[in-house]
């Protein structure tokens, strides 16, 4: 920290400041450089010692949403040090600032309200939008998580309590792949709610009216994305947990308009590609000869099923026959040409074929090499699934996605025991180690939190001009090539989290790389890209 950083600051403004202060650090010459003596007690702490002090603090609480709330507290004192926590015990610490805790964290958003962290534009402020953009402090904004609270992780519509996933994913950008917490801004956009017992409590703090819809909600969408672009020029806008009958309009509208992308529909695909090759190396099967049944048929299932069809159409396979490869099961069954309830965007993976209503009776039919879960419906892949994908593999690939922990189709546990071991797993949420016959098993979690942040940091560091659907697959690929053959064999076909800050930069360096490939950087390619990535990342030290 330099006397410019703090110049209009008075001592008392800057220990309030998350991004400057230093809480007990401060030195005894800064204290008195800054005018803070007096306002701290006059032991000076080490950064090393703040981290220990936290970490004292968190072992004394005895649940998630407690450390949950710690942390966010300490996110808006102490930026720096809430960074060095994180990036210190990566593996332990997402689940508490992200999936699962953050989903309880938002289902009491109004209840728990603390500090107010990002922006709340209201569909009430519409014409307005520009100006309250303008209200935030930091005038070089690089990324913007946005959602409208619809459709929360699996949790529903939460209305503005969704703005926990906005600031978390954020979060994630900085602790996962070091992108400077300066540049990001977590949105919350209210158009309201139609959830009623949020509209019924008194200490909910969104709009008390329905969910606009229509052109309405269309135009205040295209309000906030042009006064983005009037403020903040270089900025990517990523669309969060928005529900399918707006989250696939606005990114067809937007994609090849401004830097955008949405990361439940990409990002989601983008680490469910990456478990496909990380599984094939444990099966020794080409991913052309692969056929995936989805339980789901919303925006994170097309999403997938189109990104492994475009995977399979660059190793070979026309994208017609790749499309045919996936398949859609929703609530009405398994999805089929005769059907007359199929959006344009689910369209593309009917079959055309007879109608089938039970999920074990689609195995058997189109008989799939995996089954992914995005259904949000916990226990649907059941004993009979399971035992049903063992009988026609060897080496079954099974995916329940949903999130949090309470929807997932099913546990590590249940997969591992039903397929008598054989099958590959990885699940949206964490799960503990299964022991199973003498042999233990350590699942992966195929957390969208290995495409996302490394996709910032390469956005970032090339100041790039559009998000490409081949950028998730070159991301893919890079997180795939980093699982070595002992990780395998454990049954962990993800990098392990441990590693996820170097995972991270070693994906955005491939993303970079694609994006000077492609002209789509703002920025002069530079010699040694990995260097550029590195030398962007942010670091969680204190500055003189």
């Amino acid at each position: 920290m330099s006397a410019s950083d703090t110049t209009g600051r008075d001592g008392h403004a800057l220990l309030r400041d998350p991004r400057f202060n230093k809480g007990s650090a401060f030195s005894e010459a800064e204290r008195r450089r800054y005018g803070i003596e007096g306002l701290l007690p006059v032991g000076v702490a080490t950064l090393d010692l703040q981290v220990a002090r936290i970490h004292e603090e968190l072992s004394n609480l005895d649940n998630d949403l407690q450390k949950y709330l710690l942390l966010s507290d300490l996110q808006a004192r102490n930026e720096t040090l809430f960074y060095a926590v994180l990036m210190g015990d990566p593996a332990n610490f997402m689940p508490l600032v992200y999936t699962p805790t953050v989903g309880e964290a938002c289902q009491k958003f109004d209840h728990i309200f603390r500090a107010p962290r990002g922006l709340y534009l209201p569909i009430t402020a519409k014409g307005r939008l520009k100006e309250l953009l303008g209200h935030w402090p930091e005038k070089d904004v690089r990324f913007i998580v946005v959602t409208d609270g619809e459709r929360i992780l699996g949790l529903g519509d939460l209305g503005v309590g969704g703005m926990g996933i906005p600031v978390g994913k954020l979060a994630l950008y900085t602790a996962c792949a070091g992108v400077p917490p300066q540049y990001c801004l977590p949105i919350t956009l209210d158009v309201g709610t139609n959830t009623h017992t949020l509209l019924e409590d008194p200490l909910y703090l969104g709009l008390r009216q329905n969910r606009v819809r229509g052109a309405e909600y269309d135009a205040f969408i295209e309000e906030f994305v042009q006064a983005v672009q009037d403020l903040y020029p270089r900025c990517c806008i990523q669309w969060e947990d928005f529900a399918n009958i707006n989250a696939v309009p606005i990114l067809e509208r937007y994609r090849d308009k401004v830097c955008t992308y949405n990361d439940d529909i990409q990002g989601t695909a983008a680490v469910a590609l990456a478990g496909m090759y990380g599984a094939l190396r444990i099966s020794g099967e080409k991913l052309t000869d692969q056929r995936f049944l989805f339980l789901g048929g919303g925006s994170a299932a097309t999403g997938i099923a189109e990104l492994i069809s475009e995977a399979m159409a660059l190793e070979g396979l026309d994208i017609t026959a790749a499309r045919g490869r996936n398949a859609l099961f929703d609530i009405n069954g398994l999805m089929v040409t005769s059907r007359t309830d199929l959006a344009g965007f689910q369209k593309p993976f009917a079959k055309d074929m007879p109608p089938i209503g039970n999920f074990v009776e689609a195995i058997k039919a189109l008989k799939p090499t995996g089954i992914i879960g995005v259904s949000t419906v916990p226990k649907l892949f059941n004993q009979a699934v399971i035992e049903a994908m063992a009988e026609i593999n060897d080496r079954p690939i099974i995916f329940p996605y949903s999130n949090p922990t309470s929807r997932s189709e099913c546990t590590a546990e249940e997969a591992y025991t039903w397929s008598k071991g054989r099958a590959i797993f990885a699940s949206g949420s964490p799960f503990p180690p299964v022991h199973l016959n003498g042999q233990t098993f350590i699942p992966g979690q195929g957390n969208n939190v290995y495409i996302f942040p490394a996709l910032g940091m390469a956005v970032y560091a090339t100041e790039a001009k559009r998000v490409t659907e081949a950028m998730f697959i070159v991301a893919a690929k890079a997180v795939a090539e980093q699982v070595d053959q002992q990780t395998l064999d454990s049954g962990l076909i993800y990098p392990p989290q441990s590693r996820m800050l170097a995972t991270s930069l070693h994906v955005a360096t491939r993303v970079a790389e694609y994006i000077f490939d492609q002209g789509l950087a703002r920025v002069e390619r530079p010699a040694d890209i990995g260097a550029l990535i590195r030398s962007r990342a942010y670091k969680p030290v204190y500055s003189d």
